[in-house]
């Protein structure tokens, strides 16, 4: 069984058994094809956790209080992708298979299919959520298909058409965005519509993935592929609450936090307050669904 790994995630130290959520980190970014790095963001949102209050003021709530475990990092080969993919996969499916919500952090985008080919694989009606400043639709990169730049590409063939939500895209080439028009709902620039597709798909059940690129690099300049133009730590707080208050997100991930991009540290910092406030209102949202 899994066991808590001995630096964890702020307070998220509960063990296995008694947890609903079960962090895992995908330390993998050889896809990446602007600044490499990504990596490392795993580990620097559990290590530098520390520098922020396990309390949320916005939803009233304390992580200490919660029942979360974080379960470390994955070691995956660097040589070989199909292998950390199916790796991450194989964390992803012993989570899901003990009916725990897995909440994985990157590394870069691609690792998001290694975590939702398990969750498809017991929910084959699942809708994504994504949110990004990419649309990462593009069928391969520089011939390569599996590639963080065509990462939703591979999903849609799993889940076909509709069943795919992208928020905050400002960023592709002609040919994904007109791909796109086709196959996915994608709203650019912003969240604009996101209550309504919450609405639309209740009760069903959502793989949820945070991009963190989606926010503006003045907020978030500590990423491989920074875009002008994103949204707001504000903005995104609100909506990221939001998919994990109201929609029936089974598994979910952050990627993209590139620190060593961010000597300041405050990119880091972004993500630990953007993983706090999802881990407790993804908590919360649990909780009721069981009462229910």
């Amino acid at each position: 069984m899994l066991r808590a790994n001995n630096e964890t995630f702020l307070e998220c130290d509960k063990d296995f058994e008694a947890s609903r959520i079960i962090l895992f980190g995908a330390p993998f970014d050889s896809s990446t094809s602007y600044r490499p790095g990504t990596r490392f963001g795993s580990s620097a949102i559990r290590r530098e956790s520390y520098g922020i209050e396990s309390y949320s003021p916005y939803l009233d709530r304390d992580l200490v209080d919660l029942a979360i475990m974080d379960s470390g990092d994955i070691e995956l080969p660097f040589g070989d992708t199909k292998k950390a993919l199916d790796l991450i996969k194989e964390r992803a499916g012993l989570i899901l298979s003990h009916n725990k919500l897995p909440f994985m952090t990157g590394g870069e985008h691609l690792v998001t299919l290694g975590a939702f080919g398990a969750a498809f694989e017991k929910y084959p009606d699942i809708n994504i959520i994504h949110f990004d400043a990419h649309a990462d639709l593009r069928d391969d990169y520089l011939g390569v298909k599996l590639s963080h730049a065509s990462v939703i590409h591979r999903c849609w063939e799993l889940t076909g058409d509709n069943r795919i939500f992208q928020f905050g895209i400002r960023s592709g080439d002609r040919e994904e965005f007109k791909w796109g028009k086709e196959h996915v709902k994608t709203t650019l620039f912003n969240f604009e519509g996101l209550s309504q597709v919450l609405k639309s798909l209740k009760d069903k059940p959502v793989y949820f993935t945070v991009d963190l690129d989606v926010l503006d690099p003045s907020v978030f300049p500590g990423t491989g592929t920074p875009e002008p133009g994103g949204v707001s730590f504000e903005e995104l707080r609100k909506a990221v609450t939001m998919v994990c208050s109201e929609a029936h997100v089974i598994a979910c991930d952050i990627n993209e936090l590139n620190p060593h991009y961010d000597q300041s540290g405050v990119s880091t910092i972004v993500a630990c307050k953007i993983v706090r406030e999802m881990l407790i209102a993804l908590h919360e949202n649990i909780f009721h669904q069981k009462e229910d």
